[in-house]
């Protein structure tokens, strides 16, 4: 019998532009440490698309299926997809996902996604790294000025909740202040000796968005592009 990861704690669901949802949560690092974690929902025609995954309680999976049938999941990042097996193997959702990624391979792709990958849902653009060690990719969302959905390479930090009590005074030392940044340890991880990661973000900047919602830290509600634009500047300057 499959074990899945259990459900941690969370807020419930809010809606943050016309039939895009949040859900904002936590998961355990280790023993001693929680971190936030967040979870975007896209409603189409009845149909539900969870990207970034993470399992609810009973209350949220109630709040969860009022909103619409889970018909499949998007996932952004490589180190992401403890919960995905859970929703698979339990609301029946397909998996759409760039091929490879180390940390959770299954469930197995149903739909590979490349940048030619037709969205299964209007208003949206996918955009995918190029020549990372490991996959990543990001989701525009063109309503309400534009949410630009995140994983691990771009997070937003307005606040330190869910996060373990005693672990906040570390993490601006760690490299995650109170800002928006270029997630440290995804440039070690992910960007390849010789590989001009500016680039990449240039073509990101490219979209046209006010909003970010990253997979862990919080929601910036407004000023997303440029803020993500002074993230990359205090990159260069390192």
């Amino acid at each position: 019998m499959t074990e899945y990861a259990k459900p941690y704690p969370h807020d419930p669901i809010v809606e943050i532009a016309p039939d895009l949802f949040m859900v904002r949560g936590s998961m355990k690092m280790n023993a001693f440490v929680n971190i936030s974690r967040n979870m975007a929902i896209v409603r189409h025609e009845g149909d539900l698309t969870l990207i970034n995954p993470i399992r609810l309680n009973a209350k949220g999976e109630a709040e969860l299926q009022a909103l619409g049938t889970v018909k499949r999941l998007i996932r952004l990042g490589s180190f992401h997809g403890i919960d995905d097996q859970y929703y698979a193997d339990i609301f029946g959702a397909e998996m759409w996902r760039q091929p490879g990624g180390e940390a959770y391979p299954s469930p197995a792709p149903t739909v590979t996604l490349t940048e030619d990958t037709e969205l299964p849902f209007p208003d949206a653009e996918l955009f995918l790294f190029r020549g990372l060690n490991q996959p990543e990719g990001a989701l525009l969302i063109n309503k309400a000025g534009g949410v630009l959905i995140t994983c691990d390479g771009i997070q937003h930090y307005g606040d330190y909740r869910f996060v373990t009590w005693y672990a906040r005074p570390m993490l601006a030392r760690m490299g995650f202040p109170k800002t928006t940044i270029i997630g440290p340890f995804w440039i070690t991880a992910m960007v390849p000796e010789g590989l001009d990661i500016q680039i990449e973000f240039n073509r990101l900047l490219e979209m046209k968005f006010d909003k970010l919602l990253a997979a862990h830290g919080s929601l910036l509600e407004s000023g997303a592009h440029a803020a993500v634009e002074k993230a990359l500047k205090k990159l260069a300057a390192a």
